[in-house]
């Protein structure tokens, strides 16, 4: 019966371990996001769904959160993370798309002891001024720079990078640096901003585009800073009957553009692979609060790269397995 005594004992306490061990592997985890019915940010909700099997594994949870839209991109974001505060969540993963609106909601997060990893928008220095654990993503200027690059190699001289969503950080790098990859090169580049309001109208658009391409004939490139925006960009550009004269490049990819870079009427789209982006910023981020790890690599760069007609093929093999 003593014998007896102490196995019961021994296994109500090995019992109670396993039942303190699993409390402890508890990361419930806040995702803001642009829309999931939209392309790329489907493929960044693919991501967190597909993470979120290891994170229900160990006894946690997650939750996306998603803009309704962009018309107030900076102070939405905010909202949600202070959402996401009241929730009393262990862990945000967001974009820093205006830092100026979502600086104050973040830093509100940390100091409430919830870990943050910036992803998408951001970079690894705005990380660390806020103290956030990492930065997962694209550099969104080197990726601005590597399509002026681009452009200027394949015999553009004077690219339009159209942005819907101005003063969004993320944009605005992207611009810059396709501006300073083409004037770096010897080209020449400018911006050209539309009302936020614009951001998925494909018909106003298209109707910028067209105008500004009939104003300057001189203009033989363009950029979009999305891919939902490069099928309109590409209406435009046929509207204004340009097509073959106009080179047309886009950041991030969907079904349509990589289509269009198959047979030949889009030349290139710069890919930051979103998947990717939101799979390893909800496991490091879990992993960060469950078991404490870091990781030595800040930022963790998920891009650019460059999808043309050279690698479309590959490309379009991880399109039909929904990851890329």
């Amino acid at each position: 019966m003593k014998i007896r005594g102490l196995r019961i004992r021994a296994l109500l306490a090995t019992a109670a371990l396993a039942v303190a061990s699993s409390a402890t592997l508890a990361a419930d985890i806040a995702v803001v996001g642009g829309r999931a019915d939209e392309e790329f940010w489907n493929r960044i909700k693919k991501g967190v769904d597909d993470a979120r099997l290891v994170v229900e594994a160990n006894g946690g949870s997650v939750n996306y959160l998603q803009l309704q839209s962009y018309d107030n991109i900076g102070p939405d974001a905010a909202q949600l993370v202070r959402t996401a505060i009241s929730q009393g969540v262990d862990g945000i993963v967001v974009p820093n798309w205006v830092p100026e609106a979502e600086d104050d909601a973040i830093r509100a997060a940390i100091d409430a002891g919830i870990a943050v990893i910036l992803m998408n928008a951001g970079n690894i220095e705005k990380a660390r001024e806020l103290g956030a654990i990492n930065y997962v993503g694209s550099d969104e200027y080197v990726a601005g720079v590597a399509g002026g690059e681009y452009f200027v190699e394949h015999g553009s001289t004077n690219v339009l990078c159209v942005n819907t969503v101005p003063g969004a950080a993320n944009l605005e790098a992207r611009c810059k640096g396709v501006i300073d990859g083409v004037t770096e090169n010897g080209g020449q580049a400018k911006q050209l901003p539309l009302p936020a309001s614009s951001f998925g109208d494909q018909t106003a658009i298209a109707e910028a585009i067209k105008a500004t391409l009939l104003q300057d004939d001189t203009i033989d490139g363009v950029i979009n800073i999305s891919a939902t925006d490069a099928d309109a960009g590409a209406s435009g550009i046929m509207q204004a009957g340009k097509v073959g004269a106009v080179m047309h490049g886009t950041f991030d990819l969907n079904g349509a553009g990589l289509a269009r870079i198959q047979e030949g009427t889009q030349t290139f789209a710069i890919d930051q692979q979103p998947y990717l982006q939101s799979l390893l910023a909800v496991q490091l981020l879990a992993a960060h609060i469950d078991f404490g790890t870091d990781l030595p690599t800040a930022p963790v760069l998920t891009g650019p790269g460059i999808v043309d007609q050279s690698n479309i093929e590959s490309t379009l093999e991880g399109v039909e397995k929904g990851a890329r």
